[in-house]
């Protein structure tokens, strides 16, 4: 009798396995953008065995599921469109409708990338032009996860004035700017989470590769070694006493005491790759053109050792992307913008020295980098500028990605020369080179003891002539070297000019890792 049971149940779990319905990636849903010009993966689940079949335009592709119950096809390169249908057949039929055909982009980082266009300036005029079919965003929900994971949640919708609103600014931006002058659909997919940094966006096996990441792991082998007996004390001992104060605050007609934070828990959006498990990991390998990244304050105070941990990240998207020429996965991110008070002289900074850490990944294959130094302000962390920052990104784009003739850049510093007391200044990218602030501010000046002071500055052609008549022998410059610095330099395409020094002095963040 037990034998026949057991056999029974058996029949049943192979009939359910072997009818289960085939099912597509969260990725994959109606309104959604594919990729154009390139082989567009699309995958999901289904019984194992179960064949699969994916029409779209012309093509049929077929495959069978794994034996883990999981399927992947590959579509030849589709062309622009919009308005197309997917059909996707196992044991059961699935019709997407409304696919459009463009390019897609990634949108990630921390809060500035996160910062609702909602909460922006020149919010009526954006939300004049957000109706738009063209232009799609997905946002990927926010989740952690301590191993990678296959899937997601998320959906694609089509840019309207409520659905712009709650999304990334920085992202609907950038996307909008592509539509305008692509005159092809566009796709955002939005991928972030305020206050985190690059090594939770970076996978395990990545930042295990390489032993300058080792205080890292350790720093948080002890956070969850600690966590269970801390946590044990947070709920036994620090909560109760907590509320003790609360109810009788409460009572007395006090303001009551705020909730104590808990202990950093294994699932906390910081810890390394728990981001990337979650929320980059079931995006693979969705087909797209590139990334704009909007991160780096979280960093700051470990700015020298962002110089590698930047690029870590970005090679190992690349890798699970299967990339393997760089410019073929655009990476462009947006440099730090100004911040806090300005000081009174000059002085070394985590920020700019952060700046310049993005500035040197900038400069590497397939990458690029959009300017904010001049549009922060030094009273909030998240400035609500982020047309400037959204439009500045898409110059780079068309240019670098699309190859139109825009600039994208502004002045870049390419070379000095002593002369005398003074030190000229040659600049790449420095059409119609001019200050927006007269006497020109910004430049700090040295001589081998080290010792900075203000530099006079005047613009001869494409060059600047800094010196400060103290300074008998100046031997170094430095431009926008601090948390807020002032940074009028501008080209003709009225881009700021790129922080810069031209003396490699040990930095105040050399060490800390």
């Amino acid at each position: 009798m037990i034998r026949n049971l057991s056999l029974a149940c058996s029949a049943l779990f192979l009939c359910a396995t072997a009818h289960a319905d085939v099912k597509l990636s969260a990725m994959f849903g109606d309104h959604m953008i594919l990729q154009s010009g390139v082989n567009v993966p699309i995958w999901g689940e289904a019984a194992p065995g179960e064949q699969v079949t994916v029409r779209i335009f012309d093509q049929t592709k077929k495959t069978v599921a794994s034996i883990d119950g999981q399927w992947r096809i590959q579509l030849n390169p589709l062309p622009v469109s919009e308005g197309t249908v997917m059909q996707v057949e196992g044991i059961n039929p699935i019709t997407l409708s409304d696919v459009a055909v463009g390019e897609v982009w990634l949108a990630s980082g921390q809060s500035n990338m996160e910062m609702m266009l909602q909460n922006t300036s020149d919010l009526d005029n954006a939300l004049s032009e957000a109706d738009d079919p063209g232009l799609r965003l997905y946002k990927v929900e926010k989740a952690t996860a301590e191993q990678p994971l296959s899937d997601l949640k998320g959906s694609w919708k089509l840019s309207t004035p409520e659905i712009a609103k709650p999304y990334s600014a920085v992202g609907w931006y950038f996307g909008r700017e592509l539509r305008k002058r692509l005159k092809v659909p566009v796709g955002i997919i939005h991928s972030s989470w305020g206050g985190t940094e690059a090594e939770a966006w970076t996978s395990l096996a990545a930042l295990g590769a390489n032993e300058e990441y080792k205080p890292i792991f350790e720093r948080w082998n002890k956070y969850m070694a600690q966590f269970p007996s801390a946590n044990e004390r947070y709920i036994n001992q620090v909560l109760p006493k907590w509320e003790a104060e609360r109810q009788q605050a409460k009572a007395e007609g006090r303001p009551e005491p705020p909730k104590p934070n808990g202990p950093i828990p294994p699932n906390s959006p910081h810890r390394p790759a728990n981001l990337y498990n979650a929320m980059i990991a079931p995006l693979v390998p969705y087909a797209m053109r590139g990334v704009i990244w909007y991160q780096g304050e979280s960093n700051a105070s470990r700015a020298y050792q962002y110089r590698h941990l930047l690029p870590t990240m970005i090679a190992d998207w690349r890798s699970a992307w299967g990339v393997k020429n760089p410019r073929d996965f655009a990476f462009y991110l947006v440099q730090l913008a100004n911040f806090r008070a300005e000081k009174p002289e000059p002085a070394d900074s985590e920020w700019a020295e952060l700046r310049e850490a993005q500035t040197m990944t900038a400069l590497m294959p397939g990458n690029g980098q959009a300017l904010a130094v001049d549009i922060g302000e030094a009273g909030d962390i998240h400035p609500k500028n982020k047309r400037a920052v959204g439009m500045r990104l898409a110059f780079l784009a068309l240019s670098q990605t699309y190859g139109q003739h825009i600039e994208y850049s502004g002045p870049t510093f390419a070379a000095m020369t002593r002369e005398d007391k003074k030190i000229r200044l040659k600049f790449a990218n420095a059409e119609g080179l001019m200050s927006k602030t007269y006497p020109i501010p910004g430049f700090a000046i040295a001589g081998a003891d080290q010792k900075w002071k203000w530099a006079n500055a005047s613009i001869e052609g494409n060059e600047i002539v800094v010196w400060n008549d103290a300074i008998a022998d100046p031997i170094a410059v430095r431009y926008a070297w601090a948390d807020n610095p002032k940074a009028t330099i501008y080209n003709n395409a009225n881009l700021p000019a790129v922080p810069f020094r031209t003396d490699i002095w040990p930095g105040m963040t050399m060490d800390k890792n």
